[in-house]
């Protein structure tokens, strides 16, 4: 039986002075594959913490946790975990069933390599900020590949997506996902809630699919979305989220959700960033994102066009996730083709 790795002292930079997190068993193999271990991961946190907390800054965040690597089960974590040190922060949050949870709130690189040496791999934050938990900061679209799609074909749709947000005053933001899909982030006033935020991207959505009927599609339903990207508007409701950017993803060769600008985004790999690539590339070129809280726009006007929508083309709400409680206005959860069902 091979020995058990010793632990490790890891010298984080802190508020008031360095802190001192503990790494335990950094020799754990993660990623198979790649023969990438635990210890390769947390140090990968902290070389990226810098850009990795200005994405989760004050948010309220699950974090996917791998503890015996991607071969092992995961699970997510949306509350904090018991045994944080007294530097951890929380944030209460309140889930569609009306329940709260504390959930935990990064506020300095010490709680992101502690987070990763709990097996955490994705962090998933929420699209709000601790002091407003109710009215999100940022607007997401996640640009989705079905079967017979890949990774260009969100490419081309999100350049769309970048022509639509522009019209509505709203600068984007692209990360690939980790995988084959397109990430694009809004930061917005906090002026409007969930289901306001979530009726933008409808609208937003429902724009792109129009001028890309045969590329693009807001069909909530499998069997209708065909060979298209689905622009994925329910992850603007309430307790989804979405991996951010630079967390590493649950797959065979340790990919990363990479921030990128849009004139980069054509010409790039998914696969070409992981743990062990994208710490040199961020020395290299920094942060793509590095200006996305200065560019705060509103939802007036993709709410005027969520509005004509309704008025003018009788397209209201679509389905929630199935788990969600029954929203006014959505319309009924049942799939096409066993709603076309004959009785009898």
């Amino acid at each position: 039986m091979a020995s058990k790795s010793a632990a490790e002292l890891l010298s984080v930079p802190g508020p008031d002075g360095p802190r001192e997190v503990r790494l335990t068993s950094p020799d754990k193999v993660y990623f198979p594959e790649r023969g990438i271990t635990k210890g390769e991961v947390v140090r990968y946190y902290l070389e990226v913490s810098e850009p990795l907390l200005r994405a989760l800054y004050e948010r309220p965040t699950n974090l996917k946790r791998y503890p015996d690597g991607v071969d092992g089960e995961s699970f997510f974590s949306k509350r904090l975990p018991k045994g944080a040190p007294p530097y951890v922060q929380t944030a209460r949050v309140t889930f569609p069933s009306g329940r709260t949870a504390d959930s935990l709130c990064p506020t300095e690189p010490a709680v992101l390599v502690w987070a990763a040496n709990m097996g955490t791999l994705d962090f998933h934050p929420w699209p709000v900020r601790r002091a407003d938990p109710d009215h999100p900061d940022e607007l997401r679209v996640d640009l989705d590949p079905q079967p017979g799609t890949d990774f260009a074909d969100a490419v081309a749709v999100a350049a769309v997506l970048r022509e639509v947000l522009d019209e509505a005053g709203l600068v984007g933001w692209p990360k690939t996902s980790g995988g084959r899909g397109v990430h694009v982030a809004c930061r917005i006033r906090p002026d409007w809630d969930f289901v306001q935020v979530r009726h933008a991207v409808i609208a937003i959505a429902r724009r792109v699919a129009d001028r890309l009927p045969d590329k693009a599609t807001v069909a909530w339903w499998k069997e209708e979305r065909g060979e298209r990207v689905f622009l994925d508007y329910n992850q603007a409701a309430r307790d989804r989220t979405i991996a951010s950017a630079w967390s590493v993803r649950g797959r065979p060769r340790a990919t990363v959700s990479m921030p990128v600008t849009w004139e980069a985004l054509p010409d790039v790999e998914p696969e070409d960033f992981d743990v062990r690539t994208v710490p040199g590339l961020l020395a290299e070129r920094g942060d793509p994102h590095a200006g996305i809280d200065e560019a705060v726009g509103g939802l007036e006007t993709a709410l005027e066009w969520y509005a004509a929508d309704e008025r003018d083309r009788g397209l209201g709400d679509l389905p929630y996730p199935p788990e969600y409680p029954k929203m006014p206005g959505e319309p009924t959860r049942v799939q096409p083709s066993r709603a076309k069902r004959p009785a009898g």
